[in-house]
């Protein structure tokens, strides 16, 4: 799978511009994806000599990524798309939040295998009730 991975807030602490406190198990939860045959995109707002910083402290940790800030290592940015094309998007500012690193690592392996891995229907439960919009709000 392409794994698209922010760095601020979810492989590292945020201190932007500074490179922060490592979040645990992120780095090697990172080598075991990279183990596994995953293709990571670093996704990141860092530019210029911000995102060489983190690069390099990534590298320094045993992690390359396929691209950064592209689908693709050759990909112009300028005149490609903004949104990249990855099977699943690794962030702190996800909806609830950064989950822990073992569980992003059983969702990915979960996802890969092409089960459903967040629990919303299980083999056992029936879809929830399809709902207007506004009926939330009742």
């Amino acid at each position: 799978m392409i794994i698209a991975i922010d760095f601020d807030g979810t492989i590292v602490e945020h201190a932007y511009p500074k490179i922060g406190k490592p979040i645990p198990f992120a780095i090697e939860t990172l080598k075991m994806l990279q183990n596994d045959g995953h293709q990571l995109i670093l996704w990141t707002v860092r530019e210029g000599k911000l995102l060489q910083e983190a690069l390099d402290y990534c590298y320094q940790n045993g992690i390359t990524f396929f691209a950064v800030n592209a689908n693709y290592p050759e990909e112009k940015r300028e005149n490609s798309p903004r949104k990249l094309m990855a099977d699943l998007f690794i962030d702190d500012r996800n909806l609830g939040g950064l989950p822990d690193w073992g569980i992003i690592y059983q969702i990915v392996q979960a996802t890969a295998r092409g089960e459903n891995n967040f629990g919303l229907f299980s083999g056992n439960q029936s879809e929830p009730e399809k709902r207007g919009f506004w009926s939330w709000f009742k």
